[in-house]
């Protein structure tokens, strides 16, 4: 099956990403030997950003992009991408785990889907989200798991749920020097009552909770604002309200920046689509015709063909023969 040069990370440091370009004969991703391989270094790579960065790309218009990745591979991607920041969400439980939804999700999980994370991108800036248990207790054990995704996974911020119900978690971390991204709207560790996964502010007494919620998290310390599935007029008052960035999942595009969930985007997650996402690529079908196809050519005996064997030696083949007759 013909797929092109496919760029394939064998080095990364903080200064440069090094790509690697595996051409075989006519470009054909697989046959390739060391002579085949074509490096182009990135010296351009982006300097990782900061908070005063993202407030200073407020400040200047600049939208903020986001998405979420929860392995290496889809780190490694988005960095090489150029994007700006990325969350490990705990929508990992769905797109990754199998899960029906975010609250089987454990810290451990999180913990452990952030260091490969971290691995793909040393040059992002990079946001773990608190899951379901990790904060609804107390401020203590807010700021100790918070505390983890720092010093386990490398981690430049934490997100977690709520506004007013949590604006006393949201001072505690702040507090402990760890910055953090509040998420109002929908919040799906909180669907239930919602009353599901519903858009939210759609009516004046249900925005201006939203709006109660949002002010909270800033007068809280938060450095930045996540604002999921709410009307787009309530999305840009929140930016214009708020002086700390407030970027948008599905709640518009008049703010300072956009969030999507990966396996959303490069239609990979075949569950369901939300009305928001833009699908940029269809993975799951491509994933899936590669699986067919070399199904179909193992059962036909295309596959392995010669070019994929290793053989033995030249000048050995008798040797060789004699020994395995050994054996006979």
């Amino acid at each position: 099956m013909e797929r092109g040069n496919v760029p394939r990370i064998v080095e990364k440091k903080r200064e440069k990403l090094v790509f690697a370009v595996l051409l075989g004969e006519n470009g054909a991703w697989g046959n390739h030997n060391r002579d085949s391989i074509k490096v182009k270094e990135m010296n351009d790579v982006a300097k990782k950003k900061g908070r005063l960065d993202l407030v200073n790309m407020k400040k200047n218009g600049e939208q903020m992009t986001w998405v979420t990745a929860y392995d290496f591979p889809m780190a490694s991607f988005a960095e090489a991408a150029g994007m700006d920041m990325i969350l490990v969400g705990d929508s990992l439980g769905m797109i990754t785990l199998g899960y029906q939804g975010t609250i089987p999700v454990t810290m451990e999980d999180c913990i452990s889907h952030c260091k490969a994370v971290r691995r793909g991108a040393p040059n992002t800036f990079v946001m773990g989200d608190m899951p379901f248990g990790s904060y609804q207790v107390s401020d203590a054990d807010a700021v100790a798991n918070a505390v983890r995704f720092l010093k386990e996974a490398d981690m430049d911020a934490i997100k977690l749920e709520g506004g007013v119900r949590v604006k006393s978690r949201i001072r505690a971390i702040a507090d402990a020097g760890i910055l953090v991204c509040g998420h109002i709207g929908l919040t799906p560790q909180s669907s239930g009552p919602l009353g599901g996964f519903k858009a939210q502010g759609l009516d004046t007494e249900s925005a201006r909770y939203v709006i109660e919620d949002a002010l909270a998290v800033e007068e809280s310390g938060a450095f930045a604002l996540l604002v999921e599935a709410v009307p787009p007029e309530l999305t840009q008052f929140l930016a214009k309200k708020l002086t700390i960035p407030v970027y948008s999942i599905g709640a518009g595009g008049p703010c300072d920046g956009q969030l999507l969930i990966c396996g959303d985007m490069i239609g990979m997650f075949q569950a369901f689509t939300p009305k928001f996402v833009k699908v940029y690529a269809n993975v799951a079908e491509i994933i899936t015709n590669a699986f067919k196809e070399y199904v179909d050519d193992v059962h036909t005996g295309k596959f392995p063909g010669d070019e994929h064997c290793y053989h033995v030696r030249k000048g050995m083949e008798e040797e060789y023969a004699a020994m395995l007759k050994e054996y006979e």
